[in-house]
């Protein structure tokens, strides 16, 4: 079973920057892809952005382009979300989640989540 833990979120102003972690462990870590999700207060939860683990292949929400950046760090089993000209509605609770064998195109793995808040 792989477990994801995220950290880096914070508070930051308007224009700011942080940087998420999401470290996976587990016997054995395999996965297809990683994910980050967000939700808001009072909203679902939705996709930010994703990396194939293989290719290393991103894609990214239309919300994001441009301004996140999505990696990998193979050797640690991790990735990260760097987050750039950050704006108050990206306010929100960020998860990372795996898509992982045997089943592709399911996130079955998630993190617990870190709290990103960004003032304006």
């Amino acid at each position: 079973q792989v477990q994801l833990v995220e950290s880096g979120g914070g508070l930051v102003q308007a224009g700011g920057s942080l940087r998420l972690s999401c470290a996976a462990s587990g016997r054995t870590f395999r996965t297809y892809t990683m994910g980050w999700f967000r939700q808001a207060p009072g909203k679902q939860r939705t996709f930010v952005a994703a990396i194939d683990w293989s290719s290393g292949s991103t894609r990214y929400a239309d919300s994001v382009k441009g301004r996140f950046t999505m990696s990998r760090d193979n050797a640690k089993n991790t990735v990260y979300l760097q987050m750039n000209s950050l704006k108050p509605e990206d306010t929100a609770v960020y998860y990372c989640a795996g898509d992982n064998p045997p089943v592709r195109g399911v996130y079955d793995s998630w993190g617990q989540g870190t709290q990103v808040t960004v003032s304006s």
